[in-house]
């Protein structure tokens, strides 16, 4: 993996603003942060993005891919405000879940997610070495 990140350019934190890789692609559909049993244990951002994360590395082991092949993440959250307020909560759960690895990203705002309760659904993509 080849993280693409212009020398001349500020160095972006918390994310990187390309990745060139080869190997076995392994993709999540938008996984919401609620437990195996499909229900919601917390009703704040920072809850569901822990347990999001944690679904997302459920998933990815199933693909045989772990944190650190993770290149790319969009994350859908329904309140700025609260993504904001709480971004170093996140940051910290973030590194405890996913380490220090930091794929390119995007987090983009919406009116609402399929699932009412839901705060914050995120897409990812890996790619496992060959």
């Amino acid at each position: 993996m080849e993280f693409l990140n212009p020398p001349d350019w500020p160095r972006p934190k918390g994310y990187s603003n390309g990745i060139a890789a080869r190997g076995r692609l392994v993709f999540t559909a938008g996984v919401v942060g609620w437990n195996k049993d499909e229900v919601f244990e917390h009703a704040d951002m920072v809850g569901q993005f822990r347990q999001a994360l944690e679904n997302i590395v459920a998933i990815l082991a199933e693909g045989g891919a772990r944190p650190e092949h993770v290149v790319r993440m969009t994350w859908y959250i329904t309140d700025k405000r609260e993504y904001l307020d709480n971004a170093r909560e996140i940051g910290r759960i973030y590194r405890k879940i996913m380490g220090k690895h930091f794929p390119v990203m995007a987090v983009v705002q919406v009116t609402a997610l399929m699932e009412d309760a839901a705060k914050v659904e995120i897409e990812t993509t890996a790619v496992v070495p060959d």
